[in-house]
């Protein structure tokens, strides 16, 4: 009898039948209760920090305070956090224009208008504070601190930040290709870091390091350098959250930045890294649907989370609306090199680079999902152009890739509806 999963795909999903034949393992996190009260479990945790005292002491005499938030990629619950955060600024005495959101772009494109008004999710903070984005390439916006002691990573961060007197990074504490888990250091680094910084950690000594992978925190050296940047900045506090796949609300705490987000590791990984034994010649997933599946860029996720299970040889599917395109125009530029010039030269000619050229680094990291197995890709968000840019087989029908990949064997796949957001183990 036909089977049919769902696959997390844009705002609504995709359904896929899968053919009589298909013997289906789904691969999913384990199952986190959901907080019966999201509001006041932000509450106990403004009033229990870990590694601090309660967030009504932290703030008192505080003269500016500026709160990172991170941009419209990930589906961070701004709206339960956000506006007691401010209230307790307010509380203290602390005038609001001394108060700035800082929205963590990264190097992606700032968030603006309706985007931001849904990055924030409460009218309110946006009619009362400032909410502004970070820009990695404004020279003046930014503190020079030197280089890191270790990997002489240079280190520039984003002066509204730097110069307030409480900071507060907030974000979402998930699996992350390449500096293990997402939330806490990295909404600083590279969230609001300059150029010259982020290129440097995308450069193919980071990015070819065996251990910069995701779920993984020991040795890793982007996370390393993380910490070390975050120490030199000095006294920094984070709020950190972890949703289960309907997007609620799991667990929060609030805290010092290393303690608060280790804590909120300790709490998912069990429920992110599964285990499953053995691998897969054919894997089914996708790019985790709205925000994330936006672009082609943050698609690349979904194709190098499963690898460790993918046989090698094998074929791994991937749905991805991709409703924004390709991605930015560096992107579609290293896009295009790898077309030109093949996999091989293309990464050759990374190696030497002391700095990453902007966003060159997700196609490399496609280059690790493409050096397994054969790459599909369904989407009905690209053009032709941009189709044949993504370097990977673009298909018409999953179904029809599935029935393909299972023709002639015993049915056997692996599906993982939620793509980046598990992380498939074989042992």
């Amino acid at each position: 009898m036909a089977q049919s999963v769902h696959l997390a795909y844009g705002q609504s999903g995709l359904d896929v039948r899968l053919p009589g034949h298909a013997r289906p393992t789904l691969i999913g996190k384990r199952p986190l209760a959901k907080l019966p009260d999201q509001h006041a479990a932000v509450r106990a945790a403004l009033a229990r920090p870990v590694g601090a005292g309660p967030y009504a002491e932290l703030v008192r005499g505080r003269r500016s305070a500026c709160i990172l938030i991170c941009d419209i990629t990930r589906p961070v619950p701004n709206h339960l956090f956000l506006r007691p955060l401010i209230e307790g600024l307010l509380a203290a005495g602390m005038a609001k224009e001394r108060i700035t959101v800082l929205v963590a772009t990264g190097l992606h494109r700032p968030n603006e208008g309706a985007e931001l008004a849904e990055v924030v999710g409460d009218a309110w903070v946006l009619d009362t504070v400032r909410v502004e984005n970070h820009f990695a390439r404004d020279d003046a916006a930014h503190v020079d601190f030197g280089f890191t002691p270790s990997r002489r990573v240079p280190v520039k961060l984003d002066r509204r930040f730097v110069e307030a007197d409480l900071r507060i990074a907030t974000g979402l504490v998930e699996p992350h290709f390449m500096a293990g888990w997402s939330g806490g250091r990295k909404v600083i680094a590279p969230g609001i870091a300059h150029e010259d910084t982020l290129r440097t950690f995308h450069s193919a000594r980071f990015m070819e390091d065996p251990l910069a992978i995701q779920c993984n925190l020991d040795g890793n050296p982007l996370h390393e350098e993380q910490l070390a940047i975050v120490r030199m900045l000095g006294e920094v506090y984070a709020l950190n959250t972890v949703l289960d796949d309907d997007r609620d609300l799991v667990y929060v705490n609030f805290g010092e930045v290393i303690a608060s987000h280790l804590a909120a590791v300790d709490f998912v990984a069990d429920s992110i890294r599964v285990p499953v034994g053995r691998r897969f010649r054919t894997i089914l997933t996708s790019a985790a649907g709205h925000p994330l599946d936006k672009t082609y860029y943050q698609t690349v996720k979904g194709m190098v989370t499963p690898l460790d299970i993918l046989e090698p040889g094998g074929t791994l599917i991937v749905a991805s609306a991709c409703s924004e395109g390709l991605g930015s125009r560096e992107f579609r530029d290293a896009q295009t090199r790898l077309r030109e010039m093949g996999s091989d030269a293309f990464l050759a000619s990374l190696l030497a680079k002391q700095f990453a050229d902007v966003d060159e680094w997700q196609t490399e990291m496609q280059l690790k999902s493409t050096r397994v197995g054969r790459v599909q890709l369904y989407t009905t968000g690209l053009d032709p152009e941009e189709r044949s840019l993504t370097c990977v087989d673009a298909i018409e029908s999953v179904e029809g890739a599935v029935a393909g990949a299972l023709a002639g064997t015993d049915g056997t796949l692996a599906v993982i509806p939620e793509g980046p957001y598990v992380v498939p183990v074989v042992a």
